[in-house]
């Protein structure tokens, strides 16, 4: 008698598949078998030689599971990151520390006062939460968060210079990851760009001669992820500051990067903290990046300012969730403890030395099988996310070779499993920079290894 693939009802019934349904859904169940039974029954009209109706029916309910197996793994899964680039873009910038994760878990998980005022018993407002310490850090009057820093930049220009010019240097309408660019940005605020200066020469009397009863804005950016060297000249803060009080009008900052006081391990980064000191009447900047939080747009300054931002209809479309308001006041309560070193992940990382990285790297190689060769080599960790690119910090990396495995090899099998390690190939040989490998995620990265 010839095999034939079993109904769908007579599948339903198999004791697995009972449990695919309790898991999955029906409809998910009957959908998957369709889909494999579809398959199977393909391969049979193909094939020579004949099936047993065991391997029929196994394949049936293989390929079902396999593919209710992939439609409940999520398309956003853990990684583990070993390139060595710190805020990754691509990998979702920095991780959040183990306080800022359980409040968001506490805000996610019930009802939370994120617009509610509990002294008054009345309705609040969203936009006070993380102002005060915003506040504290930046010396700033006042702030508000909004979801990114893209779109802080374009409710500052919408809100402060809509329908008006905005003067900005050549050298800094800059383009960072994404395709985002300041122009486009500026244009769809309904301002007006009013470039002044060279690519790599601009100075005050450039912006000067530029001011008209039309402008409404003096715009700096910071230029991020890229350096222009050699026959340069840029007007420093405090001669932009004096022309905007001459001319009573705003100079907004966009920082980008996040750091919130100088740093001397980021000589060439300038922080919301010295930018609002030297003149500058609003600042915006990432929360994601340096300040080592959840994505978030940072915009401080003046009062006056900030609250013309706080009033514009844009602001709650450009608002942020009560669970980015809870890592968020988590990560500015560490920066104001002074324990930003010892408690954000980004923070740890940019202070771990070459030689812990080492120590570190010689108990994962001393577990390797001998199918890899492996050796330390000398190397750098980048900051990335745009931030700091003149900052490099040395490291030790583990260089893998495989005797059959080429390093593309290597590197697919690593990111196809569970969860998927994600390394750099240089000079022919996989590289990995523990610097950005949780001292937990260790071992996960020696089963990884082990299994190539």
């Amino acid at each position: 008698m010839a095999v034939r693939v079993k109904s769908i009802d007579t599948l339903l019934s198999q004791p697995e598949v009972r449990g695919w349904v309790e898991r999955h859904g029906r409809d998910a169940a009957v959908a998957a078998l369709r889909k494999s039974a579809e398959t199977v029954r393909a391969e049979l009209r193909g094939e020579d030689a004949a099936r047993t109706q065991d391997a029929v029916d196994a394949a049936v309910l293989e390929g079902a599971a396999a593919l209710l197996a992939s439609r409940a793994q999520s398309t956003l899964r853990r990684v583990v990151n070993a390139t060595g680039v710190i805020l990754h873009t691509n990998l979702g910038r920095a991780p959040v520390s183990r306080a800022a994760a359980d409040a968001m878990a506490a805000a996610g998980l019930g009802y939370a006062s994120v617009e509610y005022d509990l002294q008054a018993g009345a309705r609040g407002r969203r936009d006070v939460h993380a102002e005060p310490l915003i506040r504290e850090l930046t010396g700033a009057e006042a702030a508000v968060a909004v979801n990114n820093n893209a779109a802080a930049t374009l409710l500052v220009l919408t809100a402060l210079a809509a329908g008006r010019e905005v003067i900005v240097s050549r050298g800094e309408l800059v383009e960072i990851g994404g395709g985002f660019r300041v122009p486009d940005v500026m244009a769809q605020s309904g301002a007006i760009l009013r470039e002044v200066g060279t690519t790599n020469k601009t100075r005050a009397a450039d912006y000067g001669a530029a001011i008209n009863d039309r402008t409404g804005l003096i715009l700096r950016v910071h230029p991020s992820n890229f350096r222009i060297e050699g026959f340069t000249a840029r007007p420093a803060l405090e001669e932009l500051a004096a022309l905007a009080r001459e001319f009573s009008l705003p100079l907004y900052e966009d920082l980008g990067s996040g750091l919130l006081a100088p740093d001397p391990r980021f000589p060439s980064e300038p922080s919301a903290r010295h930018s609002l000191a030297h003149g500058a009447g609003i600042v915006s900047f990432s929360g994601d990046k340096l300040l080592g939080g959840p994505q978030a747009g940072i915009i401080a300054g003046r009062a006056d300012l900030v609250d013309r931002v706080r009033r514009h209809p844009l602001m709650r479309a450009l608002r942020v969730d009560k669970m980015t308001y809870a890592a968020l006041e988590a990560t500015l309560h560490a920066h104001a403890a002074g324990r930003a070193d010892e408690e954000l992940p980004i923070w740890r990382m940019i202070a771990l030395s070459a030689d812990d990285i080492q120590a570190r790297a010689a108990g994962i190689m001393a577990s390797l099988p001998s199918s890899l060769d492996a050796e330390l080599v000398d190397g750098s960790s980048a900051i990335g996310g745009g931030s700091a690119p003149d900052v490099e910090l040395p490291t030790r990396l583990i260089a893998i070779a495989h005797a059959t495995l080429s390093a593309d090899d290597i590197e697919a099998r690593l990111r196809a499993g569970d969860p998927p390690v994600i390394v750099r190939i240089q000079e022919g040989r996989v590289l990995l920079d523990l610097r950005t490998v949780a001292p937990e995620e260790d071992a996960t990265m020696m089963a990884a290894l082990a299994r190539l």
